[in-house]
């Protein structure tokens, strides 16, 4: 792990940064590429697309103070430390569909396809992300015997994010990384075989949601939030309303297809 990229003395270069802002730009590259493929217009998609990073990197702050709210009122001061941190994909996810639900009419966007079009490199995005968390020692895992458990060791990362050292954990990030590239070769190919308008978003709600529920018990530190007394994560829940949802898309899809 590296939490600090590169240090000038005056200035120091943050790993997590580096990788989100390149997370960013590869996302929104390939967006590009595959909306003007597809016969729509990727500048616009673009321009589209930067403003739902940046909601969404509001959003993935408030719910990173929302799950640990208790703690923001003991320690208001505390939340200006939320700005180095990433916050919760999650939160970012569900700020940006809203934020998308919004824009589409400013931009004189379809809904479904726009949505379709945006889903593989929201995964890409994802992947790249969390190899920033990996460098810089956030999302760490649980405790872990396997041969590939990892050990952190920067008492800089302890420092900013608490980061436990010297011990045997779940690469969780490594895991959520390789999940997501995965996701996006996926959703990249189907999307290449033009399916119906919606099918690559569900796809999309339907097998991340089910994967971030599965990877959450590989995970370790508590910034998630719990509920149901401790029974799953805030993401798990908010993972399992999106399986619900992507399934619930699908049979719509369908059924619209045979009207």
């Amino acid at each position: 792990m590296h939490p600090i990229l590169f240090d000038f003395g005056f200035f120091q270069l943050p790993s997590y940064g580096v990788l989100l802002a390149t997370a960013v730009i590869v996302a929104l590259w390939t967006l590009r590429l595959r909306a003007d493929r597809a016969g729509m217009n990727g500048t616009q998609l673009v321009d589209f697309g930067l403003w739902l990073v940046i909601w969404a990197l509001i959003g993935a702050k408030l719910l990173l103070i929302l799950v640990e709210l208790p703690r923001y009122i003991r320690d208001p001061a505390s939340i200006l430390g939320t700005i180095r941190a990433g916050g919760v994909f999650l939160g970012g996810f569900l700020a940006a569909v809203v934020a998308a639900v919004i824009l589409l009419r400013r931009y004189n966007l379809p809904t479904l396809p726009t949505f379709d079009v945006l889903s593989p490199s929201l995964a890409l995005g994802h992947a790249i992300g969390r190899i920033g968390c990996l460098l810089a020692g956030c999302c760490w895992g649980a405790a872990c015997d396997f041969p590939w458990a990892i050990t952190y060791s920067s008492p800089i990362a302890a420092e900013n994010l608490g980061t436990p050292l010297h011990q045997h954990l779940h690469p969780f990030p490594v895991y959520s990384s390789l999940f997501n590239f995965g996701l996006y070769a996926l959703l990249a190919s189907y999307y290449r075989r033009r399916p119906a308008a919606g099918r690559v978003f569900a796809t999309y709600l339907l097998l991340y949601g089910t994967g971030r529920f599965l990877l959450e018990w590989t995970r370790g530190d508590a910034i998630r939030g719990f509920v149901f007394g401790g029974a799953l994560s805030t993401s798990q829940l908010i993972s399992a309303a999106l399986i619900i949802i992507g399934t619930g898309l699908h049979f719509w899809i369908g059924r619209r297809r045979a009207a």
